[in-house]
């Protein structure tokens, strides 16, 4: 693998899911390692379309959606709506939740998604409609654990990797990172809740993790998490997390647009220690993102070791892109 092409597999663009042609191209000349369908449009979710934009791939490129019930869900016009986090387990047992799991994820793999952005594993007492709110499963953290283990338990056995969101702990942060700077609790009331669903994560089987852009106090300073390295240590050395890790979206929200341009928002969240960045928005940028990475790594800006350390667990969790 060439040095532009290893680089490429650490970025995961949003793409127009009612273009299917435009995504194959996308992939065929920047060869990203994943893509991200985010919007409501489902041409690309039809039909085999995304056999083409597979075609178009060196290696399988990973698809990935963020179905997770309620508010936040993909294929519900084609395959049926899914309850809220909250509903379901105000509603349902653990292991029912991991049935629907199951069931969700083999509706997402028939349709060529193999990545899902969920369970969300936020711990929140917000009112349904708060930017977390109704997408967390409960404010017990305990209970979230547990929910949030069985409908990943049940998309990886329908055959889509889950993603557990948004590390380290949205649900009691100060606002919407869409929208400009979230601030968290300090870090040792994050241990006591927040952080609590990520215990013992190896228990979850086969995940990633999401990092979210929240800024939170005795760890990161100013920074969000996303870009700052001590919350990827905080990851790897004391919830010993081995898997693969994703930034939350670096294009389309303002904690991170409002002070970066995306070539160095990618570039510095890969320095921090993720091996993927997302960005819903700016596909048309894709190239000159791929440039940076692959000049960074030229001049030393960006450890060619590290890059392959994040390769490797990319490339092991494209497992799931396999029939």
């Amino acid at each position: 693998m060439d040095p532009r092409a290893r680089v490429a597999q650490l970025v995961v663009p949003g793409v127009n899911a009612g273009d299917p042609a435009a995504v194959a191209d996308l992939v065929r000349t920047q060869q990203v390692g994943g893509i991200f369908v985010g919007d409501k449009k489902t041409t690309l979710l039809q039909n085999g379309a995304l056999d083409g934009v597979q075609r178009a791939a060196k290696i399988p490129v990973s698809v990935a959606v963020d179905e997770e019930g309620g508010r936040v869900q993909r294929i519900d016009d084609l395959d049926g709506s899914l309850p809220s986090a909250r509903q379901l387990a105000a509603s349902k047992t653990p292991d029912e939740v991991r049935a629907i799991g199951e069931q969700r994820g083999k509706q997402l793999r028939a349709r060529g998604v193999t990545v899902d952005y969920a369970p969300d594993a936020d711990v929140s007492d917000e009112p349904d409609d708060a930017v977390i709110g109704d997408r967390s499963y409960s404010p017990d953290p305990e209970k979230v654990r547990q929910y949030a283990m069985a409908f990943a338990e049940g998309l990886r056995a329908g055959g889509v990797q889950p993603v557990l969101k948004h590390f380290p702990g949205h649900g009691h942060g100060s606002g919407d990172s869409h929208r400009g700077t979230v601030v968290t609790p300090p870090l040792d009331q994050l241990r006591r809740v927040d952080l609590v669903p990520y215990r013992d994560i190896s228990e979850y089987g086969q995940v990633a993790v999401m990092v979210g852009h929240l800024e939170v106090p005795g760890l990161t300073g100013d920074e969000p998490a996303s870009l700052a390295p001590q919350a990827y240590q905080l990851l790897r050395n004391e919830f010993h997390f081995t898997g693969p890790v994703i930034t939350d979206d670096l294009g389309g929200m303002k904690a991170i647009t409002d002070r970066f341009a995306l070539p160095d928002a990618v570039l510095k969240a890969l320095q921090a220690g993720a091996d993927q960045a997302l960005f819903s928005s700016g596909h048309n940028d894709v190239g000159a993102v791929v440039d940076r990475l692959q000049r960074a790594v030229e001049s030393g800006e960006l450890s060619g070791a590290q890059v392959t350390a994040s390769l490797e667990r990319v490339l092991a969790a494209k497992g799931f892109c396999r029939p």
